[in-house]
């Protein structure tokens, strides 16, 4: 699982990567700060089962703070867009080609409309940058999807093989499979020029972290981005919580809408932290920031976290350890799908499964977010 940060310059992406990995990235005022991807781990939140089944976890792969599973992800963050991208322009060709891995993208959005889609000084509609950022994808995708199309048509004619499967394996470097290309194809022929669009929004879902909320300015300009798909938010905000929680100045878990003060924070720092309570947490709940990671993996990726165990009894693997390892699946992923992610000996002699009521459960269960599930197989 990857996720992509993009947007144009200078619209906070550095600083949301900074914000939701405390990894080191550089940081300015300027356009094009970004030159070559940073690669980090964030975290998505989830209620642990410890929480509910009353014990205590020891994570292995993952952390757990008050009940709450930190499961890691993978964050990418690349070079600022602009307009003509598509067509080379700025650093467009290297922003555009480092995210074909990605799974899905949160736009960080200036939605203060401080800075234009160039990342300029301006006064600016921040919705002209959604949809330019949409359009320049949209159009690299299309220029790929176009000669794809062409080299697969007559081939899959002469071999009578669905168009779209040969598709899916010219693509498949984009990170775009068969399953992407059939919900494209309900809304457009491959050949139309929708289809890129269609495609876009199956195989790499987005969702708009309208940064900067904060600022009045933003304040007065959210309520034209409103949408499902938007979420307020201030990685600025976010990264100075961090930063305080990790030097003992507050107590904070991503994601809360509260902090607690437990140090000695000076007068400077008092009046930040009264800012982004007043500005953030108490107006939108939150920064945003953690928002925006479990939306896009949760919601629009469809994903969902479970916990295979060793001994269903214990609650632990074969070490003793309860609740060591949580396991991000596809919503649909079923008990013998889990077993082949696990390992893949444990699916060859796979026999079933116990929940945690200790019934049995077969190869074609389907997996639901926070199952425990011990794997049972031969040998």
């Amino acid at each position: 699982m990857l996720v992509g940060l993009v947007g144009a310059p200078n619209s906070g992406k550095s600083t949301f990567f900074r914000a939701a990995t405390l990894s080191s990235a550089e940081v300015a005022n300027y356009p094009f700060t970004t030159i070559k991807p940073n690669h980090a781990v964030g975290y998505l939140t989830t209620e642990c089962p410890c929480r509910r089944l009353g014990v205590k976890c020891e994570p292995q792969n993952s952390g757990c703070e008050s009940g709450i599973r930190m499961v890691p992800v993978k964050l990418l963050d690349v070079a600022g867009l602009v307009p003509d991208a598509h067509k080379g322009k700025g650093m467009g060709n290297q922003f555009l080609n480092d995210l074909t891995q990605a799974s899905g993208l949160i736009h960080v959005l200036d939605s203060s409309g401080r800075t234009n889609s160039e990342g300029k000084p301006d006064t600016w509609d921040p919705a002209k940058t959604v949809e330019m950022l949409e359009f320049e994808i949209d159009e690299w995708l299309g220029g790929i999807v176009e000669k794809s199309y062409q080299k697969c048509e007559k081939t899959a004619q002469a071999a009578r093989v669905p168009v779209e499967r040969l598709m899916a394996q010219q693509l498949s470097g984009l990170g775009i499979g068969e399953s992407d290309i059939n919900a494209a194809m309900k809304e457009h022929k491959p050949d139309e020029h929708g289809f890129a669009t269609s495609l876009r929004r199956a195989s790499k879902p987005i969702i708009i972290a309208a940064n900067k909320a904060d600022l009045p300015d933003a304040q007065d300009r959210f309520g034209a981005l409103k949408g499902p798909d938007t979420i307020p938010c201030s990685a600025e905000s976010e990264l100075a919580l961090r930063e305080a929680e990790r030097h003992g100045l507050i107590s904070y878990l991503p994601g809360s809408g509260s902090f607690d003060i437990r140090g000695e924070p000076s007068e400077k720092q008092k009046d930040a932290l009264e800012f982004i309570k007043k500005n953030m947490l108490e107006r939108y709940g939150s920064t945003g920031v953690q928002a925006c990671l479990n939306r896009l993996v949760f919601e629009k990726l469809g994903m969902i976290v479970v916990y295979p165990v060793a001994n269903i009894n214990k609650l632990s693997d074969n070490k003793g350890r309860v609740l060591p390892d949580a396991h991000m699946v596809p919503r649909g992923t079923t008990l013998k799908d889990l077993a082949a992610r696990v390992h893949t000996t444990m699916a060859d002699s796979f026999i079933g499964g116990l929940d945690t009521g200790k019934k049995k459960i077969g190869a074609d269960y389907v997996l639901r977010d926070g199952d425990v599930v011990e794997i049972l197989f031969r040998g």
